[in-house]
């Protein structure tokens, strides 16, 4: 098949998909997009949410309609790197074996990763950028494709340990998850306080998944695309030349390199969800949000005068 016949059967089974996740996920359109986009990039994402808005729901019902195995981790302040990497236990012959922990599966959700510790954090963390866990100096690939979806409450911040921002960066995007409008939450309680319950159907396969992300990759970029990417993510830099006076009052620290790498990555995905054979300005403009939410760090000028993370990323726009 040719990687235009491709984009076009994406687009088809994308459509399909959005079908088939509307069955039990009620609006959160954007939310649903950006959760995609990092997926079929091959990228993670972090989805920031108060309690009660159906986050787990929303990633087991993903996981689901795209065929993939699907483990859900509460990150608690007593949670050991090993009880979720998996640890060695001697068998009944007195052999060491090793005992896979949760972290083996295609995806998984790590609700409220900021309740552990920065050790076990870390744990994950390798996981996600090396794709194999190395326990005992052995190495165990962990199965493609691999995508993380770890959760933040923004409310509660007793008790919690805030991803440092080398952490943060390892995310491909930040998504804010909002409360759903008074229809949609009417529909909601409809849907949930009654005895049906809609059945989800497989898709895709493991390996339809991995070839639709290499088809991303291969999805040709023009110059001045990157040019823009790249002079975007520069102007969040507060010591850069290319910042505003706008830039130098209100941050601390810009975007590094992975911004513009995975700011081309989403804009190819989103072009490729859209029937485009290759993205532009309009592509890197859609996704910069949810790529530079969480790689910008505003001062405390800022927080003083009201001023959000998504109104400078706009300004910048």
């Amino acid at each position: 098949m040719s990687d235009v016949a491709a984009i076009q059967n994406l687009v088809e089974k994308r459509k399909a998909l959005k079908a088939e996740i509307s069955k039990v996920i009620v609006g959160q359109d954007a939310v649903v997009d950006e959760i995609l986009l990092a997926i079929f990039s091959g990228g993670h994402a972090l989805l920031v949410g108060v309690p009660g808005l159906a986050k787990t729901l929303m990633v087991n019902t993903i996981s689901q309609a795209l065929g993939l195995d699907f483990k859900r981790i509460q990150f608690t302040p007593d949670l050991m790197p090993s009880d979720i990497l998996g640890s060695e236990i001697l068998d009944e012959n007195r052999q060491f074996k090793f005992v896979r922990g949760p972290i083996f599966s295609n995806i998984i959700l790590a609700d409220e990763i900021n309740r552990t510790p920065p050790k076990t954090q870390a744990a994950l963390l390798e996981a996600m950028q090396e794709r194999a866990v190395t326990i005992s100096g052995q190495t165990h690939k962990l199965s493609l494709p691999y995508f993380v979806l770890a959760t933040q409450n923004p409310i509660e911040q007793e008790g919690t340990y805030p991803l440092p921002e080398a952490q943060l960066d390892r995310f491909m995007f930040s998504i804010k998850l909002d409360y759903p409008s008074f229809a949609e939450e009417v529909q909601v309680v409809k849907a949930t306080t009654s005895d049906e319950k809609p059945t989800i159907n497989a898709l895709f396969s493991d390996t339809e998944i991995i070839a639709f992300q290499h088809l991303v990759r291969r999805v040709p970029v023009a110059d001045n695309v990157i040019e823009y990417a790249v002079t975007l993510v520069s102007k969040t830099r507060p010591d850069n030349d290319m910042a505003t006076d706008f830039i130098k009052n209100y941050i601390d620290w810009g975007a590094g390199p992975r911004a513009s790498q995975n700011l081309i990555l989403a804009a190819k995905a989103h072009a490729a969800f859209n029937g485009k054979y290759s993205p532009d300005i309009e592509d890197v403009k859609a996704v910069a949000t949810g790529i530079l939410r969480h790689r910008v760090v505003k001062n405390y000028k800022a927080d003083a005068e009201g001023i959000s993370i998504e109104k400078i990323i706009s300004t910048l726009l």
